[in-house]
């Protein structure tokens, strides 16, 4: 069972690049230049993002969702 996006307050890459409607690459360059905050987790590293820093970087960034 997948989960809406907009009902996320944790969101991986993937789940990020798909409500932004860019490349999972796009949001990794965003990431390591700091533009858009984010935490790792377990042994991988992985990035998770919280929705609220999401938002934030939307606005931030003038950039409206179609």
């Amino acid at each position: 069972m997948q989960v809406p996006v907009e009902n996320l307050t944790i969101m991986t890459i993937s789940e990020v690049a798909y409500f932004l409607r860019v490349h999972p690459n796009t949001i990794r360059h965003w990431t390591n230049k700091g533009l858009l905050p984010s935490f790792r987790l377990g042994t991988r590293r992985d990035r998770r993002f919280r929705r609220e820093d999401v938002e934030n970087f939307l606005r931030k960034n003038k950039i409206a969702l179609v």
